[in-house]
């Protein structure tokens, strides 16, 4: 018998396991406390509603839910994220007025990403990013053998010095101003402004991705970078952490010099986002019922978020006046993650495998960097674990970040 040789395209090569993935196969371990996960809590599904909704759509429309459809998705839904677009940026004194044919229905907003790459990157291209990013745009990003280059930033916002030094020949800028996935930070209303002209006076496309931006605690962001310049920019939304993400089911509004290519992109990828999927989307979203179970995950991840604050502040009481000798982090002002840095001398992934034996897991912030990773920053998730479980498993990151220091 013959041995079959396989080879392998060049981009596959450049395809990686997500580092989050590998870590969360640990969590699986039974006692775990993880605060590693990017996973919305399952206490914030709507089962109830779901199952009024598929009754009613497999009552009205069968056929056309379990038939093949349209590419650009199931046109209510489309006209429905484009409304609510266009009365959120009005809300917040910004004129977006969404056009349903500029919306793409996405399987999750991932695909979103993977459609964008296809699209906008070739080999050697340059793409922007912040610093740190968002893994998972980096993994849809560099199949494509694009240059993936960081620009520095703050809790405020993108560098904009270095963004012009960086911007030459850039298909675009990847960006989540709201409560950003890893480090939570939200760019500021004077930030997003002077990000927005800039880009526009450098010609430079923004990918804006906006998953998080609902999750608000206290008070709503400021308006999205797009709305300012719809022409300028790509939007990527979710309805992953408002409603389920096991529906994969995702948006991005792109102008019309991009449109077509994303929609054939589409095409070629997956025919289309499952149309059933699509209609208990919409039928889920009708009568108000987002603008009444949105502020229930908002409340719920407010006080798991003030549970892990409070937590850190118990076992890390030197963090503000020996900052290098003791574990610090930062205050969201919503979403799902808080990042924290590690004493000065100690690295995330070395200390990650003795937190687990003390059964708490987290995410080492290395792997966010497209270049220069802070080997002592790591993600914290406080959605998914009691406040019970937060305050425990911040004793045991305690006791294993001061073992490691050798005290």
């Amino acid at each position: 018998m013959s041995t079959t040789h396989w080879t392998l395209a060049e981009r596959a090569a450049k395809m990686n396991p997500s580092v989050i993935r590998e870590i969360l196969k640990v969590t699986e371990r039974p006692g775990i406390i993880s605060f590693a996960g990017g996973l919305p809590s399952s206490k914030t599904f709507p089962v109830a509603e779901f199952e009024a909704a598929c009754a009613k759509v497999l009552r009205d429309d069968p056929a056309g839910a379990l038939q093949y459809a349209a590419s650009e998705g199931y046109a209510p839904l489309r006209e429905q994220v484009a409304a609510m677009l266009s009365e959120q940026a009005s809300a917040q004194v910004q004129h977006w007025d969404v056009d349903p044919g500029n919306v793409l229905i996405t399987t999750g907003s991932q695909q979103g990403l993977d459609l964008v790459a296809k699209v906008l990157l070739d080999k050697g291209s340059r793409a922007l990013v912040e610093s740190p990013t968002y893994l998972g745009a980096v993994m849809a990003f560099v199949p494509m053998e694009p240059e993936v280059v960081s620009v520095t930033g703050n809790e405020e916002g993108i560098d904009l010095d270095d963004l012009r030094d960086k911007a030459r020949d850039a298909r675009f800028l990847y960006v989540l101003p709201n409560f950003q996935n890893p480090t939570g930070r939200t760019m500021s209303e004077a930030a997003r402004a002077a990000l927005s002209s800039t880009a526009a006076e450098l010609g430079l496309p923004l990918m804006e991705d906006n998953p998080y931006g609902d999750l608000w605690f206290d008070t709503p962001p400021p308006p999205s970078l797009t709305a300012r310049n719809p022409d300028g920019g790509i939007y990527l939304g979710s309805f992953s952490k408002v409603l389920a993400p096991g529906l994969r089911m995702g948006f991005i509004v792109a102008p019309s010099a991009v449109y077509p290519k994303l929609l054939q992109a589409k095409q070629a990828a997956d025919l289309h986002s499952p149309g059933f999927n699509q209609r208990l989307i919409y039928e889920v979203s009708q009568d108000g019922f987002l603008a009444r179970h949105v502020p229930t995950i908002r409340a719920l991840y407010k006080s798991q978020r003030d549970a892990m604050l409070q937590a850190l502040a118990m076992h890390f009481p030197d963090s503000a006046s020996q900052p290098e000798q003791s574990l610090t982090w930062n205050t969201p002002a919503g979403g799902m993650f808080l990042w924290a840095r590690l004493p000065a001398g100690m690295n995330a992934v070395d200390l990650l495998p003795h937190a687990v034996d003390k059964d708490v897991a987290f995410v080492p912030g290395a792997p966010f960097y497209a270049s220069e990773p802070d080997t002592r920053s790591m993600r914290l998730s406080f959605v998914t674990p009691s406040v019970e479980e937060i305050h425990r498993g911040v004793a045991a990151l305690a006791e294993a970040i001061r073992e490691q220091q050798g005290h």
